[in-house]
């Protein structure tokens, strides 16, 4: 019961920052502007905005928050330093993006799934199960996979994607 209740506080900034997100892409100016720079770069000019000036701080502010979650994943996740912490959890991170349609809220119950298919190996691990627990550990990579399979088709665009995703230049 108590190993239930002990929660990272950074879990809880992520929920909190992911409700956030989602209200304030939908109800500020701010978010206004990210989402038509997303969608046409064009539409934004129009605007009067520089779509390159925020494309760069809202890539920033991304690297920032990639970093705390590096961090979080260094110092916190394993308890110790090891080699290649990351193991492709990078992949996973965009796979969990076009997953959840880029809503912030779907990222958030994305992750949920995600660690959740990364914790298998370990708990069953920890109850006994040790006959295929390389298979187990792979969870996380092979949901990556399925996902990036079911949700890539040429005939067909991604709901919710920014639209200059779609823009070759």
């Amino acid at each position: 019961m108590q190993a239930a209740l002990n929660v990272n506080v950074l879990f809880l900034i992520g929920a909190a920052l992911a409700l956030f997100l989602w209200w304030a892409f939908r109800n500020t100016r701010i978010g206004l502007i990210v989402r038509v720079v997303g969608d046409s770069a064009d539409a934004a000019r129009a605007m009067g905005l520089n779509p390159n000036a925020v494309r760069l701080l809202a890539t920033g502010v991304g690297g920032a928050l990639a970093g705390i979650g590096g961090a979080y994943l260094s110092l916190y996740y394993p308890g110790s330093w090891t080699e290649r912490i990351s193991s492709g959890q990078g992949l996973m991170a965009v796979a969990l993006v076009i997953f959840a349609r880029w809503n912030p809220l779907g990222c958030f119950a994305a992750a949920l799934l995600f660690g959740g298919a990364g914790a298998l190996g370990p708990a069953l691990q920890s109850v006994g199960v040790t006959q295929g627990y390389y298979l187990f550990y792979a969870a996380p990579y092979i949901l990556t996979l399925i996902i990036m399979i079911a949700t890539s088709s040429p005939s067909r665009t991604l709901a919710g994607a920014p639209g200059e995703l779609s823009i070759t230049k």
